[in-house]
């Protein structure tokens, strides 16, 4: 299954909300082991909250090989990949060590709290 992000977001792929659309659509299919393509042409803007939601919590039930087996992620630009190479590095801490994800949601709730 191919999915043209330009049609489902748009240009600017920053937000958690859009990342969670994204999310939604792939999840179902990867974990059946169905191959799916992003595709991002004419995307122009990327943030890591988008990429935090649509691609890091896959990680949370899908390993990394299959997740690299399974999706294919086209026409990125390279600011977009660079931001999507650090997205995937820490999720994958993040889920695989569970004392690492404690620590990083002590230290978010500490923060949200101070905010």
């Amino acid at each position: 299954m191919k999915y043209e992000i330009l049609t489902l977001i748009g240009k600017n792929c920053i937000t958690p909300e859009d990342g969670q659309k994204v999310y939604e659509l792939a999840h179902a299919e990867l974990l059946a082991e169905q191959p799916i393509q992003l595709d991002f042409a004419e995307v122009k803007i990327f943030a890591s909250p988008f990429f935090n939601f649509a691609i890091g919590q896959l990680l949370k039930d899908i390993q990394p090989e299959s997740l690299n087996r399974l999706l294919k992620i086209t026409n990125l630009n390279p600011v977009g990949k660079q931001i999507l190479k650090r997205v995937i590095e820490n999720s994958k801490l993040y889920y695989s060590d569970e004392n690492n994800r404690k620590a990083v949601d002590e230290a978010l709730s500490e923060q949200a709290e101070s905010a």
